[in-house]
């Protein structure tokens, strides 16, 4: 079992968040830039730190960990979808964002293992990969390096009924 957290301070939060129309956008050179460059635009006005992530081409999942007492994540996706969509060089697209997304409390040790084997093992959920590891733009490769998650991690996960949203 990956090395989890033990101190759940009631703002550790996951999200789905999901691109107008599905489309398939985010994994480009261009929106990873974009959308990095925006996360990081509003982590320097609004502090959080991200867990977990995982990118894929029209959606992604991530889990933050706000400050205490600041449970304004919806102002923090509003700057970051704003700040993405501002960069984008093709003006003339629709809407990048679905206008809401999905959000839910990490409520202790059981619920968050079972959101971080979610967001980690969405990319072969998806067909994208037959490996967790084999997909790039997720932080089980950081979690692999700091020792928290085995190399081979993602053989035999079991995603309970309920975790996740779409």
């Amino acid at each position: 079992m990956p090395n989890y957290r033990r101190f759940y301070s009631g703002n550790i939060w996951f999200f789905t968040v999901v691109t107008h129309r599905r489309i398939r956008v985010l994994t480009t050179e261009t929106a990873r830039e974009s959308l990095r460059n925006a996360i990081n635009h509003c982590r320097e006005i609004y502090p959080f730190a991200i867990e977990a992530w995982v990118l894929l081409p029209d959606h992604l999942h991530c889990i933050w960990d706000l400050p205490d007492c600041d449970l304004n994540y919806s102002r923090r996706w509003a700057i970051i979808k704003r700040k993405f969509t501002q960069a984008s060089v093709d003006r003339g697209r629709p809407p990048f964002w679905q206008n809401r997304f999905w959000a839910h409390l990490i409520t202790d040790e059981k619920n968050y293992e079972n959101h971080m084997n979610y967001i980690h093992y969405n990319p072969v959920k998806h067909g994208l990969v037959k490996r967790a590891a084999d997909w790039p733009w997720t932080s089980l490769h950081r979690l692999v390096e700091e020792g928290k998650y085995p190399a081979q991690w993602g053989e035999g996960v079991e995603i309970p009924e309920g975790i996740g949203k779409e």
